[in-house]
Parts: C-alpha cells; structure tokens; sequence
C-alpha cells in the first residue's frame, strides 16, 4: 500500500507522536461539552489553520464525532477551490499522521468515482492541502480504527450532489460513517486585501457579530446552497464547497440540525489588523 507523506506535519502541527498528543491533551483541558448527545452527532464542520491558532476547535469537534461512537468511514471534505475548479480524489493508499497512518476507503471512493468525475490524487501525485491533512492526527487519535474518503470540492451545485451520494454509498456497503467539512472563515486586513471595515475594533467587531456570523448562520441551519452563495457574495468561508458538501452529506445520514461547539479568531491568540475566524459546529439527529 502507498503512503502519502505528511507536507505539514512539524510546522503547522507538531510532527512527532509524542509532542502531538501532548498537544491533544493540552487541547482537552479547553474542551466546550458537545452541545448534543454524542450518539446523535453525524458530522461537523472544522477549521484548519495551523494548531496554534484553531487547532483546539478541530479537535474539539472531532472529538465530540468520535466519543462514544464506532467509525468504519470519515467522508471528509476540503480544499481552497474555485467555482469553475475540478473534483478532487484520492481513492486509494493511505495518509501519513503522527499516530500511523490511515487507509482510503478504496470501496467508498470507487463507487463515487463512477457517478462523478474527479481529478484523482495518488500519493505520489498530489497537491500540497493543509484542509484535509490538519484534521487526519485528530482523526486517527480519536477514531483510529476509521478509514477516510479525502475530496476536495468546489463551491458549486454538483459539489452538494457528490456530498449526499457520498453518503448514500457509505450506506448501501453498509459503513458507519461520519462526515467533517473544513473551511476557515472571514479572511480580513491587508494581508487578504479585504478591508471593508477599516481597521481597529469595529473591522474585528465586524467579522465576528456580522459577516462571519452570517454564514455560521446558514451552516447551524445547513442550508448547504445558501452557505456557497453567501461566502461567494461576502467572503466569510474560504471553503465553502467542503461546508456545504459536508452539510449534504450529514443531512442524508440522518442530520438535522447543527450546533456551535466553540467560534474564535486569529487575533485572540495573534492580535493584528490582519487576523481569521474559525468555527467548530456538529450536525446531529
């Protein structure tokens, strides 16, 4: 079986076995309680900057996926795309976390593959993506038994169709499956050449009780189509084809409402006039 290797493991997250799960732990003295039974949580949305800054989050959402509940399948979706940008797979081989690495659900891939064209990844043929790869450690910490399916997917209609197929085929072969979106959210200051609000308090007060909150809006009410139009009109989720592929997907698993497990921002960590918001929701029955 071949291996992808990690790009990001020892910068945006610590590389070693050891140093990783300290981090966890660190992580978990910070934990919200998962805002719905942790039997009835069927996916989530997670951010993905490097761990110091929203790494808390993502692990508090997935592990409020993994508590109390078997895995055989984790559908996760990412990627920094475009409307007009392609499909992305990769359906076999396994990918490299600090904790081992874990196996694609070659099964489940194949079978999407056959409704929908995607650009397949292997490997050895790949582009750098910190989306998906930020979340594999937390993955393979709290469900390490659980295969995945990485895709990455534009903000587009049909990115919603290969959502709920997804989960579809996870249910006809039988897989117990849960589903993981990962976008960050409002990109703002020079640094991202979006300035709307100026600069100083009012930019930050701005992010987090208007424009970001917005789209978390649209995501806890998991109006998938209405969370690409938004992000596509305001700029608040930089991946919002992963959200609202996620959000479909959850959906036909049986989700039917989201909840805020924990909202932030670079600037509480990093103040700046250039700084991100970061959301962790769970969808659930």
């Amino acid at each position: 079986m071949t291996l992808r290797r990690a790009d990001f493991a020892g910068s945006w997250y610590p590389g070693e076995e050891r140093e990783c799960r300290k981090s966890i732990e660190m992580f978990e003295m910070d934990f919200e309680p998962c805002p719905v039974p942790e039997k009835d949580v069927l996916g989530g949305i997670v951010p993905h900057a490097g761990w110091v800054f929203s790494g808390s989050i993502a692990c508090n959402v997935i592990q409020c996926l993994g508590s109390q509940k078997s895995c055989d399948t984790c559908l996760v979706f990412g990627r920094h795309l475009h409307p007009s940008s392609p499909q992305y797979i990769m359906a076999d081989g396994s990918w490299e976390t600090p904790f081992g690495s874990i196996e694609i659900d070659v099964e489940v891939a194949k079978a999407l593959m056959t409704d929908f064209s995607f650009v397949i990844e292997t490997p050895d043929r790949h582009d750098q993506d910190n989306t998906i790869e930020l979340q594999l450690p937390f993955i393979k910490y709290f469900m390490p038994d659980a295969k995945i399916v990485p895709m990455g997917v534009p903000p587009a209609p049909t990115t919603l169709e290969i959502g709920t197929r997804a989960a579809q085929i996870c249910r006809e072969k039988g897989r117990n499956a849960l589903v993981l979106g990962s976008t960050d959210l409002t990109h703002y200051g020079y640094n991202y050449g979006f300035l709307p609000k100026g600069t100083g308090e009012q930019a930050l007060e701005w992010v987090k009780t208007v424009n970001d909150r917005r789209v978390v809006d649209l995501m806890v009410e998991m109006d998938d189509d209405q969370v690409i139009k938004e992000a596509l009109n305001n700029a608040n989720a930089c991946c919002s084809g992963a959200a609202s592929a996620a959000i479909a997907a959850a959906r036909e698993l049986g989700a039917r409402k989201g909840r805020i497990v924990k909202y932030a921002t670079s600037y509480d960590v990093h103040p700046d006039n250039s700084f991100v918001g970061y959301v962790g929701i769970v969808f659930a029955r």
